[in-house]
């Protein structure tokens, strides 16, 4: 047991380091620079799936999406410092008790998993996602770390960033997103490649649903984000 422990460990300190010593200048690039891939388009490149992409910035994004996507993934994204601590203390706490809860991954998490790790759930790479996203908290600003995001993130079956999925779901431009259009993106992002945006299940509806009301909720704590056109 010993024996196969010791190369996992090593494994794991070489990956701890390759994320403490490497990224800084990457990701400080991506100030000004657009990511020219992410590791989870390489991921479903390797499984078979196309790259459908097309860089848009923030203000070239309906800003619907950006507080539909907050309103259902990460409600303190723009209060906290890449870690929602509270929501991470209810997920241990359900996961000890033996209950079925959702991750408490925030937005900026999200971003470091998709532009340096891997898909796969293991604690190595929670370890390391963890140390990235304080490096993406610490180097780029709060409207940088959302355009990147929105930009990245798969939207389905090789379908990567806002207006991919807007031209290929709603056959226009992601900035005119309607406020419903723009939940029901938010409604696909925890399970992409499962949750169909060509056709939207009666579930998937209701989110949306929620997700509005939500918005109109959240008030204040959207005040880091692009406010619609009255």
């Amino acid at each position: 047991m010993r024996r196969f422990l010791r190369p996992v460990f090593r494994l794991a300190l070489l990956l701890l380091v390759v994320a403490l010593l490497l990224p800084p200048a990457v990701i400080a690039a991506y100030r000004v620079v657009p990511p020219p891939v992410s590791s989870l388009m390489v991921w479903r490149l390797a499984e078979g799936y196309g790259l459908d992409r097309a860089w848009r910035p923030l203000e070239e994004i309906s800003p619907h999406l950006p507080r539909a996507v907050v309103a259902a993934e990460d409600n303190f994204f723009c209060r906290h410092r890449g870690v929602d601590w509270a929501a991470m203390g209810e997920a241990i706490e359900g996961l000890l008790a033996g209950e079925r809860t959702r991750g408490a991954s925030t937005i900026s998490m999200q971003l470091a998993k998709n532009l340096f790790l891997w898909p796969e759930r293991s604690y190595t790479r929670k370890v390391l996602e963890l140390v990235l996203t304080f490096k993406l908290e610490t180097i780029l600003p709060k409207d940088r770390l959302l355009e990147i995001y929105l930009n990245v993130v798969e939207w389905g079956p090789g379908i990567y960033g806002a207006e991919a999925a807007a031209q290929r779901y709603f056959d226009k431009p992601a900035a005119r997103l309607t406020q419903l259009e723009a939940a029901l993106m938010a409604t696909a992002l925890p399970n992409p490649l499962q949750r169909s945006l060509s056709q939207p299940s009666s579930a998937m509806l209701q989110r949306a649903a929620v997700y509005r009301q939500r918005i109109g909720q959240l008030g204040p704590l959207l005040d880091c984000l692009p406010v619609p056109a009255k």
